[in-house]
């Protein structure tokens, strides 16, 4: 797989959760994993039940195949002193800066400024090796903005490298877009089997496509179940009253005449059922469009009890295997 896995996805679809299985399904290999968060929200600690990510590599999990997963929170401002540093050697000059807010003004009006530093940092954790010249991490996860923002985010790098004909500034957008563009990256949008969800996934596609960014995996999350098989699913959209009724009788469930427990019973059910027939040809639907897409698509199913950490290492091993599959 690409050594840069980028994930984006509608707000509500799940796509930091979905970032953390990622990094420890690709860590159940023995490898090492590093998570990276852009937006500020401390959503990785969140999910992991950690505490919030400082600006630096911290190991945040290790993995059942002994792999581990590192995680890092990547501020604008700090990465702005970075590149001072390594380009200009401001040194104290750049905290001197800071401390006067040039820095936040700087990465607040300058165009791009912002997301220039924050893919920077990240294509630079992709790029990093030890002293023996290994890569430091096999693989670099980037919990990125959501499907409406993801392409302008990665492709900011291309407009920053037209304002600045030469310099170091051109120079880090056009390194930075030569990982983004490349084999190296990969990027997955994250849906649900609703409408809206799928749509946007079809517009980012589209567009990610256009920019010439490399499109990895469409995944599916909170898959529901399908309780009814397809005879029962017929029956819950017709008028199945009466047989309903004896079979709830014949099942201890009360009288089946009318004002009978069984009886009674019969009406919530039949709503259930017909409810339960009606998101299921909802999904069938979605799916066809995704399978329009073609994209290759992985789904991860609903966890009833919601995101603990053992929901989360069972939606790593569940993507695990269907990478394993490929």
């Amino acid at each position: 797989m690409s050594r840069l896995q980028v994930v984006s996805g509608k707000g509500g679809t799940g796509k930091t959760t979905v970032a953390a299985a990622l990094a420890l399904a690709l860590a159940r290999e023995g490898k090492r994993i590093l998570l990276v968060e852009v937006e500020g929200r401390q959503g990785l600690a969140q999910v992991f039940g950690a505490e919030a990510l400082p600006y630096e590599d911290r190991k945040i999990a290790v993995a059942a195949g002994g792999g581990e997963v590192y995680a890092l929170a990547i501020d604008a401002e700090r990465a702005l002193l970075d590149y001072l540093q390594m380009f200009y050697k401001l040194g104290s000059a750049g905290r001197a800066l800071k401390k006067l807010g040039a820095i936040d003004f700087a990465t607040t009006i300058a165009p791009g400024l912002r997301d220039v530093l924050l893919t920077g940092k990240a294509c630079e954790a992709v790029r990093r090796k030890d002293k023996s010249g290994r890569f430091v991490y096999d693989h670099v996860i980037m919990d990125a903005p959501p499907t409406g923002r993801i392409t302008r985010f990665l492709n900011v790098n291309d407009e920053v490298a037209g304002l600045a004909k030469f310099g170091p500034i051109h120079n880090q957008a056009q390194a930075v877009m030569k990982v983004l563009k490349s084999p190296e990256t990969a990027v997955h949008l994250v849906t649900l089997l609703e409408e809206m969800p799928v749509q946007e996934t079809a517009d980012g596609i589209a567009e990610l496509q256009q920019a010439g960014l490399p499109v990895g995996r469409v995944i599916v999350n909170m898959v529901r179940p399908h309780h009814l098989d397809e005879a029962a699913l017929r029956a819950a959209a017709g008028e199945h009253r009466s047989g309903v009724s004896r079979a709830l009788s014949r099942a201890g469930l009360g009288s089946a005449r009318r004002g009978g427990l069984a009886e009674r019973l019969v009406d919530p059910l039949l709503v259930q059922a017909s409810e339960h027939a009606s998101r299921v040809e909802l999904e069938r639907a979605q799916r066809t469009v995704l399978a329009g897409l073609r994209v290759p698509t992985y789904e991860l199913p609903m966890l009833g009890a919601g995101i603990d950490l053992a929901g989360l290492y069972g939606l790593a091993a569940e993507l695990r295997k269907q990478v394993g599959e490929e």
